[in-house]
């Protein structure tokens, strides 16, 4: 097991790749498909994501790719499963596990993730199709009294039970502790709840035995809220979300992807390059796990129509190209 989590975790932790997010629920998607006017139906979800995949040189730039359950059980038209094809591509198929968001009974209107029941056996299913990391992903909204200590105590031992049973199984796991942008909240708020949700993460993982070195963290930026009157500047995102991190999070741990989290394309790529500018001696590495800010440009120009593809992934292979350069502090802005 350890060899496995070893051989997985050096490859996707490898300085300037990064991440591709393509877990889109059913409804997620649904609704991605319905801003170009496509139908998500199976096949379409399956010639999307083909597109994506199998973008000419991708793998230079992506280390892993997040699968949804059903794209995890779907092929190329050539017949090759997408697991394998990722793998010949020098990209570690992973896949998404948890359930969705629930209300957390007796909070102030917080939700926590379910899926624990029976994640051991889906996990060994789905080690069998080729996923070799998995994601699980848990949500925080921020204001004046939230997060709440109910909602950080049982969203991190969610996180860590989750990621005690994927090593078990020589399975990687990505904790997702995600506090959303939406909101008034300033920088210094949001700074200020996740010191409080990422110390309650690590006091869990190592409450639960998770071996850190073999685990990534994706969390979310240290950002002002969307409705927040004074927006923090690109530097200024960049320096406290690495402050942030250097005084919640292990050396041990060897990668953080941070998710996108509502930002857009050019924003999380230019946040993302000033952490790495301004800090380039970190003890993790610093890159990407991002869906819609790697996908929305591919997605915008394919339109669903065959003619296109070649056009979207052109739009995927930039961003991934971008995002890439951003993971070692070497992306600007004239790059665009």
């Amino acid at each position: 097991m350890k060899q496995e989590l070893e051989r997985t975790i050096q490859q996707m932790s490898e300085c300037g790749r990064g991440i591709l997010a393509a877990d889109e629920s059913t409804n997620t998607i649904k609704k991605r498909f319905e801003s170009i006017h496509v139908e998500s139906n199976e096949k379409n979800r399956q010639a999307y994501r083909e597109l994506l995949f199998t973008t000419s040189g991708l793998g230079e730039f992506i280390s892993g790719v997040i699968l949804f359950e059903e794209t995890l059980g779907q092929s190329t038209k050539a017949g090759v499963s997408f697991a394998k094809f990722l793998e010949s591509e020098n990209m570690v198929p992973g896949i998404k596990v948890d359930s969705g968001l629930i209300p957390l009974a007796n909070s102030a209107n917080e939700k926590t993730t379910q899926g624990l029941d029976g994640l051991p056996e889906r996990l060994a299913s789905y080690k069998d199709k080729g996923a070799r990391f998995a994601k699980w992903r848990t949500v925080f909204d921020i204001d004046a009294m939230r997060p709440t200590m109910l909602a950080t105590k049982v969203n991190a031992e969610s996180l860590a039970r989750y990621a005690a049973i994927c090593q078990n199984q020589g399975i990687v796991p990505i904790v997702e502790p995600e506090l959303l942008i939406d909101g008034e909240h300033s920088i210094e708020r949001c700074q200020e709840a996740s010191l409080r949700v990422f110390n309650a993460v690590f006091q869990a993982l190592r409450l639960h035995k998770v071996t850190l070195e073999h685990m990534i963290l994706k969390p979310s930026m240290v950002i002002s809220g969307k409705a927040c009157v004074q927006q923090a500047d690109v530097d200024t995102v960049a320096r406290m979300t690495v402050e942030t991190l250097l005084r919640t999070v292990p050396a041990a741990v060897p990668s953080i992807n941070f998710l996108s989290g509502g930002q857009t394309a050019v924003e999380a790529t230019a946040h993302l390059s000033s952490m790495n500018k301004q800090f380039p001696n970190l003890p993790w590495n610093l890159s990407f796990s991002y869906g819609r800010a790697l996908q929305e440009p591919a997605l915008q120009a394919w339109g669903g129509k065959e003619e296109n593809v070649k056009a979207a992934q052109n739009a995927l292979f930039k961003r991934a190209k971008l995002n890439a350069a951003a993971a070692v502090g070497k992306y600007s802005q004239g790059m665009e």
